[in-house]
């Protein structure tokens, strides 16, 4: 612009005028005031910061190494060979086998370093380098910050110091969160080296398929130990983790394939691979292998029946011996990482599962029984709960069926239950029901190695086990009237015991009654006069047990019962006449049936029956070993006796369809209520074997068929005992053999019908018969196992031994209120049947079988 003089100097009079600099000096302060705010605003937002920073670093919790590693971890079940794994008890959030970083493959640590934090092993907790780029990313798409940039360190703390971050809800939340993390990150990469920081970080994560840590992935996808991983492998492992849902490789193998290229890429282009190694991963065609992998595995199945009952006794193991608190004990099972070493041995477990789902084992006649549970939620929010009394009092009501809830089919069961919910059936219900169909009639096995008391196999049930934890009808899932095999128990053990008896013992076998005149009946009323008690035994003669029981009283049957032979289910109401035929209140459970016997199968000592040897905590130490106890529960000489004459129930009695071509067995009979309950207990040199059938709501089998326990016993001893050296039952020096009439019971003399028999060498016979004529026939002196010469047989009132029958009105203890009736075949008719009589004390408590027992 070209001013003149004039206008020069009045435009510089105007700039330098009074008003115009006031002006300037007011532009000026302005200014500087609104810097000074801006100033202090900035510093007041600091402080502000910082203190809200120091706030919350200073609520951060103290975190130590100990503190960033995991914490739960799978148990783990092992055969009794110590190697083969049966079962993983595992809770959510605990699916974790830990590996040392030794026992980790480098490609899968630079696999999860290169795709997670490439600058792992430079930075020192945080990655700056990372935050700048996960911000300017987040800009540069318009607000989306989803990349992250947290450190290996940082999701390690999170996981671990953090794991509720999941259920964040607000900014603050998250941000005061991610403020610790960092912080806490920096702190940890001064207490742990990054080996250690990479080792509890590969243990941690989530790789989806509830598998915690890498060994738990790489057993789960591949089948494998983790340090046996591939390059490839590694790959898809490392890809999972930044989304287990969507990187899956089983379900996505799509996406997880497209991570694992990202994976390989970044491998190459930092160094830790080269060109061949990436070129052969590539080439892999690793997700064929894991679909292979999962059809073979498949989904979780149930626990089997022995792991569910080896989950019950380490639970009440460790609170009883360690002290643990139930939620302890079920904390360590579920979430400790604790290694048990069970007694289960695979070959006799599968030989036990396989007959027991041989339908040629079981009764022509294959019938279903309904189980049903309802929750019905109703449209007001009201809650009813029905069970299976409702469906049974339904078809009671209109079939006029009230016998068990079984039926001829599946179908069947499954229509009925749709037929009754329709008559609860309001508009607006919701349902949440549990339907169980299972075969029946039933059974359940158990195999103990009398030795050591190790239950060696364990089947509770027939038919598919659809859950864990179902009805084990062979350990303390169900409780059943033992009929006869209760007689060696509660009768002739503690008879033999207490010396008050012999085999050799004569009773007169005949319609007897309990002391308080309640009759009861052999099987099919048949009677056979003057026996011994070894014919007693063999043949499951009613008659003569009650006879014994009354003799020796039946508190001392009871004791021997309840704390020799440790029947846990026995109570008070149970010492009673009626316990020499197996009438008990509740029954017993079909392992410590099976335990009792294995005693006697081991020269009396009785073992606790134990479902494993070991339990080791995740470090290694023992907590538990060599659990089971014993005590002596009868006599050496009480338990060969029993062995001999329970032979002769097998070689010539009610037990023979159980008999082994290559091994000497013995064992006992049993059938209660009916033929509601059927057993075999029986034992050879090696193992006792306990089985039991009959339906879960009792029903009598008279009519279908009482002998497929023996054909399962049999079916499974057989194999089990294929190939093992035939081994004879030893004889203790405390027994001793003589040669005895059979018609006394003392010593023969030349003209008695005699025997061989065997007697505890303080319990032998001392004084000759004076019975017979010196003209009659010489005494049989050949026989070593107790086998009888014909002859006649005298009074047995008078028996040389000792032994005298007792008169039932004068004998010990005990009343019923219902006749005994039962035995080996069964009856229908109260009073009538089969090889076990009986009866419960109180008709209303029969047992938790249902109903009375008979035997």
């Amino acid at each position: 612009m070209n001013y003149g003089k004039k206008k020069a100097s009045k435009r510089q009079k105007q700039i330098t005028s009074k008003s115009t600099m006031q002006g300037k000096r007011v532009t000026v302060r302005l200014l500087k005031g609104f810097i000074l705010c801006v100033l202090a605003i900035c510093i007041i937002g600091m402080i502000g910061g910082l203190i809200f920073v120091k706030r919350i670093l200073d609520n951060s919790p103290d975190v130590t190494p100990d503190d960033v590693r995991p914490k739960g971890y799978t148990t783990i079940v092992y055969a009794d060979d110590g190697a083969t794994e049966l079962e993983r008890f595992v809770e959510a959030g605990s699916n974790r086998e830990y590996k040392s970083i030794d026992q980790i493959p480098v490609d899968l640590q630079h696999a999860f370093v290169a795709i997670e934090d490439e600058r792992f092993y430079e930075h020192n907790g945080i990655d700056p380098q990372g935050i700048l780029r996960a911000a300017i990313t987040g800009i540069t798409s318009g607000g989306d910050f989803s990349q992250g940039a947290s450190t290996l360190t940082q999701q390690l703390i999170k996981n671990n110091v953090f794991p509720d971050f999941v259920n964040e809800e607000t900014f603050y939340d998250r941000l005061e969160r991610k403020i610790q993390e960092q912080f806490l990150a920096l702190d940890i990469e001064k207490q742990m080296s990054k080996d250690e920081i990479m080792e509890a970080y590969l243990n941690t994560i989530n790789l989806g398929q509830n598998t915690l840590g890498v060994q738990s992935a790489s057993k789960r996808y591949f089948n494998k130990d983790v340090s046996e991983l591939t390059l490839s492998e590694c790959a898809v492992l490392a890809s999972i983790t930044q989304n287990p849902s969507l990187y899956n490789p089983i379900t996505n193998p799509e996406d997880n394939a497209r991570r694992r290229t990202e994976v390989l890429d970044r491998m190459l282009d930092q160094g830790y691979i080269d060109q061949a190694a990436y070129d052969e991963a590539v080439a892999d065609d690793v997700y064929t292998r894991i679909q292979a992998v999962n059809a073979a595995i498949g989904e979780d199945s149930p626990y089997s029946y022995f792991v569910d009952a080896l989950s019950e006794q380490v639970i009440d193991d460790l609170m009883s011996r360690l002290g643990y608190t139930e939620s302890q004990a079920y904390n360590a099972l579920y979430s400790g990482g604790l290694t048990i070493i069970s007694t289960q041995n695979t070959t006799m477990q599968q030989i036990c599962d396989e007959e027991m789902n041989n339908d040629a084992n079981f009764p022509w006649l294959k019938e279903y029984g309904l189980s049903y549970a309802l929750t019905v939620t109703r449209a007001d929010g009201t809650i009813e709960n029905y069970g299976s009394e409702a469906v049974q009092n339904y078809r009671a009501s209109t079939y006029g069926v009230d016998s068990a809830l079984t039926f001829s089919s599946e179908e069947q069961a499954r229509a009925m239950v749709e037929e009754w919910k329709a008559t609860i059936a309001r508009e607006g219900d919701t349902y949440d029901e549990r339907i169980t169909i299972t075969p029946q009639p039933q059974a359940s096995v158990t195999i103990i190695d009398q030795a050591t008391g190790q239950i060696k196999a364990m089947v509770g049930g027939r038919g598919a086990k659809e859950t864990s934890q179902s009805l084990n009808r062979a350990y303390q899932g169900s409780r059943r009237q033992p009929g006869s095999c209760f007689k060696i128990l509660a009768t002739y053990a503690p008879a033999l015991d207490t010396n008050q008896i012999t085999l050799a013992s004569v009773f007169d076998d005949k319609p007897w009654h309990y002391s308080d005149g309640t009759e009861f009946k052999n099987v099919g009323n048949k009677y056979y006069g003057n026996v011994t008690v070894r014919e007693a035994i063999a043949q499951s003669m009613n008659s003569v047990a009650v006879q014994t029981i009354q003799q020796i009283g039946p508190q001392l049957g009871y004791e021997y019962a309840k704390n020799n032979f440790s029947m846990s289910s026995l109570v008070e109401n149970d010492m009673y006449e009626p316990i020499a035929l197996g009438g008990l209140t509740h029954g017993v459970y079909n392992y410590e049936l099976c335990a009792a016997f294995a005693s006697i199968a081991n020269g009396g000592v009785y073992n606790t029956p134990t479902l494993y040897t070991k339990i080791l905590d995740h470090d290694g130490n023992v907590l538990i070993e060599n659990p089971t106890e014993s005590h002596q529960a009868v006599k050496d000489s009480t338990a060969a006796l029993l062995t001999s004459a329970m032979e002769s129930v097998v070689e010539e009695g009610s037990g023979s369809a159980a008999a082994l071509g290559n091994m000497p067995v013995a064992g006992k009979t049993g059938t209660a209520d009916n033929d509601k309950d059927i057993w075999f207990c029986g034992f050879t040199p090696y193992y006792t074997c306990a089985v039991w059938g009959g339906y879960d709501d009792p029903k009598s089998m008279t009519n279908i068929d009482t002998t497929f326990r023996f054909r399962i016993w049999k079916s499974i001893m057989s194999r089990i005992h294929a190939g093992l050296e035939t081994k004879q039952f030893e004889m203790p020096t405390s027994v001793e053999q003589k040669t005895i009439c059979t018609g006394s019971g003392m010593l023969a003399r030349p003209g008695c019908p005699s025997r061989t028999e065997y007697f505890a060498t303080d319990n032998a016979p001392t004084e000759t018969c004076t019975g017979h004529a010196s003209s009659e026939q010489p005494a049989d002196t050949s026989g070593t196992d107790g086998s009888t010469d014909t002859g006649t047989t005298t009074d047995p009132t008078t028996p040389g031994d000792g032994s005298t029958t007792t008169d039932p009105g004068t004998g010990n203890g005990g009343s019923t209120t219902d006749p005994g009736t039962g035995g080996d075949g069964g009856s229908t008719d109260p009073g009538t049947g089969g090889d076990d009589g009986g009866g419960s004390t109180d008709p209303g408590t029969g047992g938790e079988s249902g109903g009375q027992a008979t035997g």
